[in-house]
């Protein structure tokens, strides 16, 4: 019998006081929990209860959850008490958010059974502010990009894998995929990944050692026991090159001390490089296991200026690199660019140190007399395998003849070497990491005749070898359910995102990287190289996020599922990211959730704000449960933040950089607005004779440095499509090959406020465009609006709608100007960008901006305006994104030319007006190469947007 609506009205009322009253006893939630939705199906005889994402936000237990089921269903009649109840929160019951929760067995494919890891993980950052439950904290993954740069033993010269093919090759296209999105999507879900490629895109090595380095690079400090030399083989590293068979890892010595628990006093090793050049660069550290070794080594990384605390678990994996992260180091030799090694443990027993290694470095493995000449982690797994001490059965199979072959099998057979021992492969003799999954990420050949269609995936297993068993007894069967699970996963979430992909094959079939895991694996063929469809997809960073989102929400629900866990999801990046000033030296820092339509359970329960201050990294981070923190800042000190969200799954990927800075002389404040947030793969020509990408008409913009380009395309003809080599569609230049490229490091929000805090006497703000298009900023409090676009452009065949003025922020630019306010505005498309009559006329009457043609652009690196002479960043580099070409302009009635190219056309309009003042120009300021000559335009720019007579806002 239903329940009359009165009556179903009054339960909802008494849930909703539950909800209202209810106190976790811990911790405040960070808004009122609602009811969404209330159902009672009497045929079922279920009652579903689902309730607003914000209950997540507390940390709950089975123990916990039963209480909250039983005092709910205490306000139904008894003639309910058979009813099953299902309270919902995050798109999953709530019993599944407890942190000890489990799926009972008929609901998952555990196949692991009782096999499982309970220890200390491989690596643990103890900086982070917050824990990962329902993610992949403490398991490990080994995961690879297909290929890379090989030594071709019968012709004897250092060649690529794979054919040239629109712009790259599949040794280096699915690098873009696996290393800026794909492991440290599974990083931010709490895995410790291995990949037996190298993974730093860093030219640069420096390596610290006990047995080369000396004092102040390498110092030890004897409070708490003393440094020993280790009873066996430890790391050393030489000058030149290293030959076939030779083991860094066998000819050096290591050290080791006794293990304390005190807090206060205790012994350390420093190593301390010195860095010829700023950057980025990967740590790794190694150490020698033994019977004694303890599960928590201390290990600090001190980077420019902050630290990031690490436990290394050195029971397993000694005798090899170990990755910790990657950090961003200060040139020259200080205390503040260093990695320390302490003997605090909260366990008896004893800690080693040997090495460690700044950054991936250039190839040093010698083949038929010569190395490679390139990055080390452009060359395929097998020299890795030497450099990170393998032996020689992981890396030479082929008895030092065929390193085409060795390196195929170096990839799977490295991971059994550091897996053998441990709980998932118990009987092979090795470093007992407990590796329980491996992938290989590839790209295929394939295309159809007339060129228009996508061809898409497949995946690849083998479950017919070794009598269908895996090392630990395990049924290969798990591979062929793995690799089904990635096309199925592809079908949901690239489906989504272009409309339908396209599905080919799942092949049980012989192959090594399937075949040689003992553990469960499969290949993914991502898609087609030899396609331009496929590829001019898969060159824009849009969809290689979502191909590498897609895989990592397969892999965490596989695993989980395999040891009966529940999986929650981690959160896409916050969005309209903004700061503002609520006091003199008082900042609030203001977001918006981003929501994952295809996934429930990626709602963000907090957020880590990240600080850095002048021209120091980023510190760990401080966990906040609301969409906003407000903070004091110090007077004439530049801070910068980044945001990510957070959830039992992970951590989201940041937000763009924005910077917030107080003068207390200041009497203006600028407002600097982050409109730059392109990114695509290069310029697109695709009709019925010609296909490929244009990089000389626009290179496309990357998520931050790649190394994913070998050269220009060379030939378009759609008629030699399926040809290989030169004159085959497609076929492009090696002239990028071993080069790394910047693109969009979303930072230039920090580069404009450091220009401008050079002035002396105004507050800095900032903010992202769409926080201004959304109506969250009241322009009218700031005396100028600096508007960054970059390389912003709309592009039809990008994933997402990029424009440089879109008509909200037109609208918000216009009414800011009628109110008295001054615009400053930058980028490389503002007039090319603006194609129709009412765009034309925005730039005519509010940036006082004309342009006889709209395609009229300018590559010249000089540029003369405010007196000076500069040089722009136009040709590709590592080190900045280059402005490779941009408008000309000219100015509107009332305007002047401000600044010129060298070729005479016009580079930049200013406008002093009655009511307001304008500057605007027509190429990226960050772009300028000089920083103090960046410093000095923006100063003069400045000046004349608000001159002192400008009423101060």
């Amino acid at each position: 019998m239903a329940l009359p609506p009165n009556d179903k009205l009054a339960i909802q009322r008494e849930i909703s006081n539950y909800f209202l009253r209810y106190d976790n006893g811990k911790n405040s939630l960070p808004e009122q929990i609602r009811i969404l939705n209330f159902d009672i199906d009497d045929n079922a005889k279920t009652i579903k209860l689902e309730i607003s994402n914000s209950f997540a936000a507390q940390e709950l237990t089975q123990k916990s959850v039963k209480k909250i089921y039983k005092k709910i269903s205490h306000i139904f009649p008894s003639q309910y008490n058979q009813y099953k109840m299902i309270i919902i929160s995050c798109g999953m019951p709530i019993e599944q958010l407890a942190t000890d929760a489990t799926i009972a067995d008929n609901e998952t494919n555990k196949f692991w059974g009782d096999i499982d890891y309970h220890d200390q993980p491989w690596v643990t950052n103890a900086s982070l502010p917050y824990s990962i439950t329902h993610g992949l904290y403490d398991r490990h993954i080994s995961l690879w990009a297909s290929h890379g740069r090989y030594y071709d033993n019968d012709k004897r010269v250092w060649k690529w894998q794979r054919p040239n093919m629109f712009g790259t090759t599949e040794d280096l296209f699915t690098q873009t995929i696996v290393v800026p999105y794909l492991i440290p999507m599974l990083q931010n879900a709490g895995a410790c990944v291995f990949t037996p490629r190298e993974r730093d895109w860093q030219k640069n090595e420096y390596i610290v050692d006990n047995d080369i380095s000396k004092a102040p690079n390498y110092l030890e400090v004897n409070v708490k026991g003393e440094w020993k030399e280790f009873e066996g083989k430890g790391f050393s590293f030489h000058e030149g090159t290293y030959k076939n068979g030779e083991n860094p890892f066998e000819q050096g010595t290591a050290r080791m001390i006794k293990a304390t628990k005190s807090k206060k006093k205790f012994s350390l090793i420093s190593y301390q490089p010195t860095f010829a050049s700023s950057g980025r660069y990967a740590v790794y550290v190694s150490y020698q296991t033994t019977e004694k070794s303890v599960p928590d080594a201390e290990y600090i990384v001190y980077h420019n200026g902050s630290e990031t605390h690490f436990r290394v678990n050195q029971t397993m994996g000694g005798g090899t690199w170990v990755y910790l992260g990657t950090f961003d180091f200060a040139s020259g030799n200080n205390q503040y660019n260093r990695v320390v090694i302490t003997n605090n443990s909260r366990n008896h027993g004893v800690v080693t140190a040997d090495a460690v290694r700044f950054g991936g470095g250039m190839g040093n493995i010698e083949r038929g007399g010569s190395v490679s000449g390139f990055p080390r982690c452009l060359e395929g797994a097998r020299y890795s395998a030497q450099w990170a001490g393998a032996p020689t059965s992981v890396y030479d199979s082929k008895e030092n003849d065929n390193d085409y072959g060795d390196d195929i099998n170096a990839r799977p057979y490295m991971s059994n070497w550091l897996a053998g021992g441990s709980c998932y492969v118990p009987t092979i003799e090795g470093k007992k990491v407990p590796i329980e999954l491996s992938l290989a990420v590839h790209s295929d050949a394939g295309f159809d005749k007339i060129g228009n269609s996508i061809i898409g995936s497949l995946a690849i297993c083998t479950t017919n070898f070794n009598e269908g068993r895996l090392n630990s007894g395990v049924s290969r069967m798990s591979s062929y359910d793995f690799a089904k699970s990635l096309l199925d996963g592809f079908d949901r979430d690239l489906g989504a995102a272009v409309g339908k992909w396209s599905r080919r094959y799942l092949w049980d079939k012989n192959y090594s990287e399937t075949r040689n895991p003992e553990v469960p694996s499969a290949i993914i063929e991502t898609l087609s190289h030899q396609s331009f469809p496929d590829m001019e997809l898969g060159q824009d960073p849009n969809f290689k996020f979502c191909m590498a989102r897609s895989l990592y929400k397969t892999i965490v629900r596989y695993i989980n599922n395999a040891h009966g866990k529940p999986t929650v999801i981690q959160p896409l990046a916050p969005n309209a990211f903004k700061i503002e000033f609520i006091d003199r030296d008082e900042v609030k820092l203001s977001w918006k959730a981003t929501e994952d339509k295809l996934e429930p359970s990626a709602y963000p329960t907090a957020y880590n704000v990240y600080t850095a201050t002048g021209e120091s990294d980023f510190d760990n981070g401080s966990l906040v449960l609301k969409n906003y923190t407000i903070l004091h800042i110090i007077p004439g000190v530049q801070y910068n933040f980044k945001v990510t969200a957070v959830n039992r799954g992970g951590e989201s990927f940041p937000t763009e950089i924005l910077s917030a800075l107080y003068q207390p002389s200041a009497t203006k404040t600028v407002l600097v607005v982050n409109g730059f947030d392109r990114l695509s793969a290069p310029a697109v020509i695709d009709n019925d004779s010609i296909q490929g990408f244009d990089f000389n008409k626009d290179p496309g913009v990357s998520y931050g440095l790649t190394a994913g380009w070998n050269g220009k395309q060379i030939c378009f003809d759609k008629k030699k499509i399926g040809i290989e080599g030169p004159g085959g569609l497609g076929y492009c230049g090696d002239e990028l090959a071993g080069s790394f490229i910047d693109g969009n490091d979303f930072d230039y929000v920090k580069e404009h406020t450091q220009a401008i805090a050079t002035a002396g006497k105004y507050n800095v703000v900032s903010c992202s465009a769409d926080a201004i298009e959304r109506g969250d900023i009241k322009l009218s409090n700031y005396t100028a609006v600096d508007l960054i676009l970059g390389l912003q452009k709309y592009d039809v065949h990008s994933l997402k709608y990029y424009k440089t003025f879109t008509p909200e922020m037109q609208n918000a630019l216009q009414t800011y100007s009628q109110n008295h306010g001054n615009i400053i505005v930058s980028g490389s498309y503002i007039a090319s960008d603006m194609t129709t009559d009412r765009e034309k006329m925005f730039l005519k009457n509010t940036l006082k901006v004309t342009t006889a043609e709209t395609d009229s652009t300018n590559s010249d690196m000089q540029i003369n305006g405010l007196g000076k002479q500069f040089y722009l960043f136009r040709a590709l580099n590592d080190a900045h994104y280059a402005a490779t070409s941009s408008d000309e302009i000219t100015p509107a009635p009332g305007a002047i030319c401000a600044m010129q190219y060298n070729n005479g056309s016009g580079a930049a309009v200013g406008y002093q007006g009655k009511d307001y003042n304008s500057f605007t120009v027509a190429f990226p300021l960050e772009c300028i190469a000089s920083k103090k000559e960046r410093n000095d335009i923006m100063r003069g720019i400045l000046n004349y947007v608000m001159p002192d007579t400008v009423k101060s806002k």
